[in-house]
């Protein structure tokens, strides 16, 4: 049996898009024990899934002898531990002389992606296809699924049945991003547009927020309410698992480049997912993902990512949305009517 460890830390989102490196893994080593080391944050995402035998958080240290390392992740704590552990076969990033570097000639394309501006320009690979390049496994652009538990279900169907959800249609919208880049979440404006439009058409609307963002949800939720409309909201600080469970009430999910779109995407649920500064060619969306791109997108990235502009984060527009996400709704339902 082959024992192999697994590293991928970083942000939730990212953690989620590289569950599809562990059914790969088990596929080309179906006699092996997957052990995924990772932050206390991200644990309970990871360890439902089957492809996964052992989840290990920081601080980690094992004297175990492993036949093969893989290590997605370039933060010096990270590629310092992937040196640190013994394994016959190492993927992935190390660290040289205080400099990142690879283990593998597969590993190296993404890394320049990180540092030449045209290179990461030019890229058509989406992240998974980056990954799978780095540990040199093909790839067949396997899904990821999000797996709920009885007990998450059960919370789920009764959050429905309370706020009278059961037989409508319930639109997602998260309303934030990583601060590292300002422009990347919709402005509050066209949000609050898009929520009057939905609601006129029938839909129930939830609204999600991070914890960075509990004062922009609740200036929304009261410039509605003094409109009479009435929407509910997640907790900013809910855990992910809780943030996961009421992303499943959903029908359908609006968002940025976020966590939000790849936790819609794991529970498969049809998402128009909006990109005002980030590469919209790196996103995999297995089918259930619209991207729309702001016109200004070139102007900012990669290389004014960091700065905030009102005009890009207005730039795609509540109709544009609202007519992708009709288009999206009829597909569904002439589906279901076959």
């Amino acid at each position: 049996m082959k024992r192999i460890v697994l590293i991928k830390l970083g942000a939730l989102g990212d953690v989620i898009r590289t569950l599809p490196l562990a059914k790969a893994i088990k596929k080309t080593y179906p006699d092996s024990e997957l052990t995924w080391i990772t932050k206390n944050n991200a644990k309970s995402v990871i360890e439902l899934n089957q492809n996964i035998n052992n989840v290990k958080t920081l601080p980690f240290s094992s004297n175990e002898d492993f036949d093969i390392l893989y290590n997605f992740d370039i933060e010096d704590e990270v590629t310092t531990l992937a040196k640190e552990i013994k394994a016959k076969e190492k993927f992935g990033f190390a660290s040289e002389g205080g400099f990142i570097s690879t283990f593998n000639l597969g590993a190296e394309y993404y890394l320049n992606t990180l540092f030449d501006d045209e290179i990461k320009k030019s890229n058509t690979k989406t992240y998974q296809e980056m990954m799978f390049l780095a540990a040199e496994l093909p790839y067949e652009k396997e899904p990821y699924k999000i797996v709920l538990t009885s007990q998450e279900k059960a919370n789920t169907q009764k959050f429905k049945e309370q706020n009278n959800l059961l037989n409508k249609k319930v639109i997602g919208i998260h309303i934030g991003s990583s601060p590292r880049w300002p422009s990347k979440a919709w402005n509050g404006e066209n949000i609050k547009y898009f929520i009057k439009k939905a609601k006129e058409k029938g839909y129930e609307i939830i609204l999600f927020a991070g914890p960075d963002e509990p004062e922009k949800q609740e200036q929304i939720l009261n410039s509605l309410g003094k409109e009479g409309i009435k929407i509910l909201k997640n907790n900013p600080d809910n855990s992910i698992r809780e943030f996961i469970s009421l992303v499943s009430a959903c029908d359908y999910m609006v968002c940025s480049d976020s966590l939000a779109l790849h936790v819609a995407v794991g529970l498969q649920k049809p998402t128009v997912a909006l990109f005002f500064c980030t590469p919209p060619e790196e996103v995999e969306g297995y089918g259930f993902l619209t991207k729309l791109s702001s016109p200004m997108l070139t102007e900012f990235f990669p290389e004014r990512m960091d700065e905030y502009s009102e005009e890009l984060t207005k730039s795609i527009s509540a109709d544009q949305v609202f007519k992708e996400l009709n288009l999206i709704t009829s597909h569904y339902q002439k589906n279901a009517n076959k």
